[in-house]
């Protein structure tokens, strides 16, 4: 049994897909499901029920799942033992916008010459990283405990809504969400982002609306790109491509050249999400104390 298998089956256990666990693992699908089969024939056990639709763990997966974690985090914690970085790994995400500038310069400042190293990363990525020691802190947002890990919070992060500039709505200072009821919600998968997709779901619901499903285009830049595309000639016409819209971080909407998309805030009290920062709940860099210095300085 490798320690490489066991990465590739826990990849595959948490995205239950093995085209996504490829992309996750920067490898080829094949090479993934090959090493699995392997180690289902040593262990002598299929982990995984597969079919054309779906990738379901065995009785088997699922009681290999925590096991395979746990071996995978004491090896992390062997190579830290042996040879820790000299510097900070940070896991990040889009949408942090000028807060995550703001930061590292606050950090620069109380800790000159620290190198600092960035992962984008998916959020159940970057959280067990910093359990298996594989990163010293990651920012999140609204994320369901890990063990190992503790998570302190930083600033709330504004969503805004995303568009097309040549609607009616594209030109208000601010906007309500019952105003958006009519046009049809593009947002990434719920198991992609949990919280802000139930925030921006339950906001619709709450002010007497069921949002009408947008396509799911993958990134947010091919989101803005559809929303985009929507000339004012056709807003109203009942039989053309319906009008989208999204929600955007307020700190990312800053810092994006959309010229064909504009980004409204809504009406207060608004949406939010809390960002914070994952730390290890044991054995934290010595620069970690400086990183959450600089998160306060940065005056947020």
């Amino acid at each position: 049994m490798e320690l490489r298998q066991l990465s590739y089956f826990v990849a595959v256990a948490e995205e239950l897909h093995f085209g996504r666990a490829a992309e996750r693992l920067h490898i080829v699908q094949s090479a993934v499901s090959q090493q699995i089969q392997r180690l289902e024939r040593e262990l002598g056990a299929g982990l995984f029920d597969r079919s054309p639709r779906r990738v379901r763990l065995t009785g088997a997966g699922e009681r290999l799942l925590p096991e395979a974690r746990a071996v995978l985090a004491a090896a992390e914690r062997a190579r830290a033992a042996v040879a820790a970085p000299a510097g900070l790994r940070i896991g990040t995400s889009t949408g942090l916008g000028a807060h995550l500038d703001r930061v590292l310069d606050a950090f620069a400042r109380r800790a000159p010459g620290v190198p600092v190293e960035l992962f984008s990363l998916p959020a159940a990525e970057r959280l067990a990283r910093v359990a298996g020691g594989r990163l010293d802190a990651a920012f999140v947002r609204a994320v369901e405990p890990v063990p190992g890990v503790r998570v302190r919070p930083l600033w709330p992060d504004p969503l805004v809504a995303a568009l097309p500039a040549t609607h009616p709505l594209a030109g208000r200072a601010e906007i309500g969400v019952e105003e958006l009821a009519g046009l049809r919600l593009a947002l990434i998968e719920r198991r992609t982002n949990p919280a802000l997709v139930d925030l921006v779901v339950g906001a619709c619901r709450a002010a007497g609306f069921e949002p009408l499903p947008g396509p799911s285009t993958g990134s947010l830049q091919d989101t803005l790109a559809s929303i985009g595309t929507f000339p004012h000639s056709r807003l109203r016409s009942s039989g053309g491509t319906p009008v989208l819209w999204t929600v955007v971080y307020a700190s990312h909407a800053r810092v994006l050249h959309s010229p064909r998309v504009a980004f409204v805030p809504f009406r207060a009290p608004g949406l939010a999400l809390t960002t914070g920062l994952a730390v290890p709940a044991a054995a934290p860099s010595p620069h970690l104390a400086d990183l959450l210095l600089a998160c306060g300085d940065h005056g947020s």
